[in-house]
């Protein structure tokens, strides 16, 4: 069964970039945005099953062509037009620069200089999280954003 509200997220990186998924499914809330892989919970699963599952589901990787695997913070998404989502943010970066992704029916797989993640369709507050996760070693954060509709109303930040 599928929890609706709490998700993960995963940045990968290689040579200085980030893999992205452009969502390209008609009617995904998420259309023609950027995000990092990732995706809802199943009963039972912890945030790092989830995410690993959904890393592989979406591009191939496994745990094995990763390193650095690291929990990273907690977002609280919170939007006017649908229910709160929490997503648990982990990063990587892949062992070796050549490893091959799968094709994706979620979207397109696309790795992005981390100078042009800015320039990228993403949600305003994704940009404040990015701040966080090229922080260096900040420690674990927490992120609460809140929308009406797709504009930002207010951020707040915890790092622990």
């Amino acid at each position: 069964m599928r929890l609706s509200n709490l998700t993960t997220l995963i940045y990968i990186t290689s040579e200085d970039r980030y893999l992205f998924i452009k969502k390209t499914r008609k009617g995904d809330f998420n259309y023609a945005k950027y995000l990092g892989i990732g995706g809802h919970f199943e009963t039972g699963e912890s945030p790092e099953d989830c995410v690993l599952r959904e890393l592989y589901e979406e591009s191939g990787l496994k745990m094995s062509d990763i390193e650095d695997f690291s929990y990273r913070g907690l977002v609280t998404f919170v939007n006017d037009i649908c229910e709160p989502e929490y997503m648990h943010v982990f990063t990587a970066s892949l062992k070796a620069a050549d490893t091959p992704l799968k094709p994706c029916d979620e979207g397109e797989l696309i790795w992005v200089p981390k100078d042009r993640v800015s320039d990228l369709p993403i949600w305003e507050g994704d940009k404040k999280m990015f701040e966080l996760l090229d922080a260096g070693n900040i420690g674990f954060f927490t992120l609460k954003l809140t929308y009406s509709g797709e504009v930002l109303t207010d951020a707040k930040t915890n790092i622990y």
